[in-house]
This record gives C-alpha cells, structure tokens and sequence, in this order.
C-alpha cells in the first residue's frame, strides 16, 4: 500500500544538499535532521503517521526543506 508522497532519490539528494548549504552549522542541521526522524519513527509506531513507505529521515527532510523553501507555510 503506498500513499500519494514518493521519493524520488536525486530529488531527496538535492533537498539534503540544500539544508546543508544553507545552514550556518551542518553539525546542528544534521542533529536537526536526527530529531525529526526519530519523532516521525515513534510517530509511525503509535500509528499517527500513514506515510509509513517513506523512512523517518528521508521524511525529515522533506519537511525541513519544505519549511526552509517555503516559511510562510509555518505557523505564527
């Protein structure tokens, strides 16, 4: 069974490269990264998440460049 969202391999490479160019420290991008995935993996084992084809860190980027191309998706 897999949802809407796939994950085009050149396109996850370019998205990891963009986080990391633009961040001021790759150390604290990279635990960024690291924090986000493993919130989506407890999230996908209590059943919360149905993007459960997708691995916690290629979602975590995805939705870290997402929120860095794209601030006015944010709340506040």
């Amino acid at each position: 069974m897999q949802t809407g969202l796939e994950v085009n391999s050149k396109d996850l490479a370019q998205r990891a490269e963009s986080l990391i160019r633009h961040s001021s420290n790759r150390y604290l991008t990279t635990v960024r990264i690291a924090f986000r995935a493993k919130q989506r993996r407890f999230d996908d084992f209590d059943g919360l998440l149905d993007d459960s084809m997708i691995k916690p860190v290629q979602r975590a980027i995805v939705e870290l460049s997402d929120e860095q191309d794209q601030p006015a998706l944010l709340p506040g």
